[in-house]
């Protein structure tokens, strides 16, 4: 049981309610957050195991880096109310929020130059991996031929179209790399002519309306994204009712040395955390796959929008 005068004591001291307010705005790893608060790590390890004890905040180790979110424990949410309703706007909230963007974009950089430097190879660097014909053939079985306006986030050379474009009413390809989309415009215009667009976008905040597709696909991309489930969310904005996210990417997994070699933000994930998330975003998870092959395990999931009288596109 949780002390009610343990939360208090926890929130009385100010460096720890500048971490609940960064946490309640991204997952953090424990030197990300001592980098921000300026602070050496033991220092911001001994305020985050105080709130963790209290039920304020969680711990998610990761390979060799423990990630902190808000618990979301009945108590810490109208605790958090409390503290939006009090308003605080300081200067060391401001500073904090500036570093925290910081953070973000060194963690994003890490990735552009990674694509930037690998986007004439991209295909053959996934390939390693896992068989991607594996793969494709199960995206298929799950997806079947019940496309409607197709959404591929994180295109990249653009596979995803050329694999589902046929069968789509629509097809928009998105990609935050302009690299990636000159080779994969390139790709896809060899091809011949189809029903697709691409455009340049943040996975965070996408270039397309609410509800404008019935079918998402976020191909080995969420491992490459500091803030996965603001990208999943994000993806599930764009579904219509009844609509579908697919989600394709690693089982988790304690490769360390792809966070450094392949600028991986995360090493896979659990069913526990997509569940998770899929509830968050509104959404219902439907079914799993797992592909056991290669170096790493893929993992399949297929969520979906409960469905109201509006059907999908043809």
């Amino acid at each position: 049981m949780i002390d009610v005068i343990d939360i208090f004591r926890a929130l009385a001291d100010p460096t720890r309610l500048r971490i609940v307010a960064l946490l309640r705005t991204m997952e953090l790893s424990v030197g990300e957050m001592a980098q921000v608060l300026e602070q050496s790590q033991p220092r911001v390890s001994r305020h985050v195991r105080i709130l963790c004890d209290a039920g304020l905040a969680t711990r998610r180790r990761e390979g060799s880096w423990v990630f902190l979110a808000p618990a979301p424990s009945a108590l810490a949410v109208p605790l958090f109310d409390l503290l939006d309703a009090a308003g605080q706007d300081d200067h060391q909230q401001r500073a904090d929020e500036a570093r925290l963007t910081a953070v973000r974009a060194d963690r994003t950089a890490a990735a552009s130059r990674y694509f930037a430097l690998h986007a004439d190879h991209w295909d053959a660097i996934r390939s390693l991996h896992v068989a991607e014909s594996a793969v494709e053939a199960s995206m298929r079985a799950l997806l079947g031929d019940r496309i409607g306006r197709l959404v591929d986030i994180g295109t990249g050379t653009g596979r995803m179209i050329e694999l589902f474009g046929a069968s789509a009413a629509h097809t928009v390809g998105i990609d935050r790399s302009p690299e990636m989309l000159r080779l994969a415009r390139a790709k896809l215009t060899e091809s011949g002519p189809g029903s697709w667009e691409l455009r340049q976008g943040d996975l965070a905040a996408l270039p397309l309306a609410d509800g404008s597709a019935d079918t998402v696909i976020l191909h080995q991309v969420l491992h490459y994204i500091p803030t996965p489930e603001t990208a999943l969310a994000e993806a599930a904005r764009l579904l219509s009712s009844g609509g579908r996210l697919l989600i394709v990417d690693f089982e988790s997994h304690d490769r360390e040395e792809l966070r450094l070699q392949d600028a991986h933000a995360r090493l896979g994930f659990s069913d526990v955390q997509m569940t998770g998330w899929f509830a968050a975003a509104g959404l219902s998870l439907d079914r799993t796959e797992t592909l056991d092959g290669g170096e790493l395990i893929v993992k399949l999931w297929l969520a979906s929008r409960p469905a109201c009288k509006k059907a999908i596109a043809a």
